[in-house]
């Protein structure tokens, strides 16, 4: 057979796998439409971290880690890193929260609807939406490209087949499918990464010398204290950080753990685990430059190992690139179907739960026809990306902060996120601009609704308070649970 033909084999192959261990997973479950949203406190400590760092580890490690550190260097990697872990340390109180309150919960929007009514809400489920969107195109495009590294494989056929192969499972198996498939890719995923980092070792060679050679070319890299380094960096962590709260996959898992504790110590292990991955993954692109392994800084990463590697390993990489994107892209779809299952009962009235559940299944299936087309194409998301980076710092402040003050209402939430909306705005680039300020974008977006929140708060002193008691009653009846 040819090039092409041995590797589409081993695509449907692998892929193929994956589907039918989440159908034959699911085929033996309760169909209820509480499994498949958030699969209430069924997963331990150690299930928790595994299936946070599946969904945290998409086939973006192996592009975008390596491209920051060509252009950021060390501490571009650093605040990388670190930005990839703080989404899972600030779940630990806030998921806490979260359930205290909300022991019934399923999403984060619906403790905004009943929390700040439905302008904020509007808000906030745009901005989920957009976000999830976003990501699910990326990771698709990714596991794509990778694929057209190693064979003439179009981009359209890898991005079908990976779509067919993920929404099959998650379709019949919604959130238990997606931890299920997270558990078997993991154990994909570890050894095979550590046998690329080895491979990528061994491919650097003297790494003396790589090291010597960028410092005269390039010093600015491996100085931590560069500015532009140092402003990559924090640029990563905050983005990172605030758009990481808006992602239903997090708050999922929020539910899915068995307690409190083993949620809170999941994704304590997970986001501390991560931490070394992204780094080291984002050392590829500091021997890129050393080694000037070539001209696309997308791919620095292959660029340094693919010539060096053997056949087999060249293999391999296909169920390492679908591990990490479909344990991502299983995630993002049953996400979008938990949405669609909760917060579709506030339009489609007097739903039954057979009905919401057979509706959030078939509704992923045309959303998913964009995500397909934009990455048959290969186009950049990056510019989409900071966008909702930019909303979702707008949001941050105003969305959480309800889960501590009592005075703070739907209208100074609304208010507070939509200045912070413009404020970002005033200094985001362009599409054809260069990123100048960019961080200082992100910080105005977040800055400003604490500053408009805290003035709201001083010169309407006499809003009633909230009793933050009543959120899990709303939210129950909502969903049928109680009557009120």
């Amino acid at each position: 057979m040819s090039e092409y033909s041995d590797t589409l084999v081993w695509l449907l192959g692998f892929a193929g796998v994956f589907a039918i261990l989440g159908i034959v997973y699911t085929r033996k479950q309760t169909d209820t439409l509480e499994d498949y949203v958030v699969a209430r406190n069924s997963q331990t400590a150690l299930a928790t971290v595994f299936t946070l760092m599946a969904t945290s580890l998409g086939a973006w490690i192996l592009f975008a880690p390596a491209q920051a550190a060509t252009w950021g260097g060390l501490a571009a990697i650093t605040g990388y890193a670190l930005g990839s872990m703080a989404p899972r340390m600030a779940m630990v109180p806030l998921g806490r929260r979260m359930r205290t309150l909300i022991p019934r919960g399923h999403t984060l929007s619906e403790y905004v609807v009943a929390r700040y009514g439905g302008v904020m809400y509007a808000l906030v489920l745009i901005i989920m939406l957009f976000y999830m969107f976003i990501t699910l195109t990326a990771e698709i495009t990714a596991v794509a490209k990778l694929v057209s590294l190693i064979a003439p494989v179009p981009l359209w056929l890898t991005a079908l087949i990976v779509l067919v192969a993920t929404l099959t499972y998650t379709y019949h198996g919604g959130l238990k499918a997606s931890i299920m498939t997270d558990k078997v890719q993991m154990l994909v995923i570890v050894p095979l990464l550590l046998m690329l980092i080895l491979y990528g070792w061994l491919a650097i060679g003297d790494l003396d010398y790589a090291l010597h050679t960028l410092k005269i070319q390039s010093p600015g890299l491996v100085d931590v204290t560069d500015g532009t380094g140092i402003k990559a960096g924090f640029t990563f962590f905050v983005a990172i950080l605030l758009t990481g709260l808006f992602h239903q996959g997090n708050w999922q898992r929020v539910y899915a753990a068995e307690s409190i504790r083993a949620m809170q110590k999941g994704f304590f292990i997970a986001g501390i685990c991560i931490v070394p991955i992204v780094f080291v993954m984002g050392l590829f692109g500091l021997a890129y430059v050393a080694l000037d392994a070539g001209t696309d800084s997308s791919v620095a990463l292959f660029s340094v190992i693919l010539n060096t590697l053997p056949g087999w390993f060249v293999v391999a990489l296909l169920p390492l690139g679908l591990a990490l994107a479909m344990s991502s892209t299983d995630t993002v779809i049953s996400a979008f179907s938990s949405l669609v299952a909760v917060d579709g009962q506030r339009l489609v009235r007097n739903a039954s739960p057979a009905t919401m559940l057979k509706l959030s299944r078939w509704v992923i299936v045309p959303l998913s026809v964009p995500v397909w087309l934009a990455a048959s194409k290969g186009y950049s998301v990056l510019y989409l990306f900071l966008l909702a980076d930019l909303l979702c710092s707008a949001a941050a402040f105003p969305v959480f902060f309800g889960l501590y003050s009592r005075r703070y209402d739907g209208f100074s939430a609304s208010v507070s996120t939509l200045t912070g909306v413009v404020a970002g705005l005033l200094l985001f680039p362009a599409p054809d601009q260069p990123s100048v300020y960019l961080l200082e974008s992100f910080l105005l977006a977040a800055v400003t609704p604490v500053l408009v929140s805290l003035v709201l708060l001083r010169f309407r002193p006499n809003q009633a308070e909230y009793d933050l008691s009543r959120l899990d009653s709303l939210i129950r009846r909502v969903h049928g649970q109680e009557q009120v």
